[in-house]
């Protein structure tokens, strides 16, 4: 695995583990690559919109495209920094399976230097039977970094902490 690939899942998975909103819902970081990223939201009870058919409630989906959609966006432009989602449109087209684990794939077809262009879908098994798609922008926000030093920045922690442990060990 290349170090800009390391780097993704670096950061993929802890902006998914450190995000309030996805953690409390539950979504889990799957995998992501070169504009593209996967997550997961196992059923709970706690996000059922309808008692009656326990059935997840709509805005959880949307939260976890829009979770997809903004790892995605990350790994299109050419530095790192902060993203803001400026369009997500969702398009519902079932109800998800309750007791199934939705899944939501995004992919990045597109960036300018400040906006990317998304596009993703929801399934709970079947990508040829979603639960939902969607359409997003994210723009690049604040001060931006460029990915070899990013690296640089990673693996000269990397050495430190090594230093650190080994200097910890009899």
């Amino acid at each position: 695995m290349d170090e800009k690939l390391k780097l993704f899942w670096d950061v993929g998975a802890t902006m998914i583990a450190s995000t309030p909103h996805a953690t409390e819902l539950g979504i889990q970081f799957v995998a992501i690559g070169e504009g593209q990223a996967t997550l997961s939201l196992p059923y709970s009870t706690k996000l059922i919109g309808d008692a009656r058919t326990r059935v997840v409630n709509g805005g959880a989906v949307t939260t976890l495209l829009d979770q997809a959609c903004g790892l995605a966006a990350f790994t299109g432009f050419d530095t790192l920094g902060a993203l803001a989602t400026l369009s997500l449109r969702i398009d519902y087209q079932r109800t998800a399976k309750p007791g199934e684990t939705i899944i939501g794939i995004a992919e990045c077809y597109k960036t300018t230097k400040h906006v990317a262009f998304l596009r993703a879908i929801a399934h709970d098994g079947d990508e040829t039977d979603p639960v939902a798609t969607a359409q997003a922008t994210f723009m690049s926000t604040g001060p931006r970094l460029s990915f070899e030093d990013a690296i640089n920045a990673r693996m000269e922690k990397a050495a430190k902490r090594k230093q650190a442990e080994e200097g910890l060990q009899p």
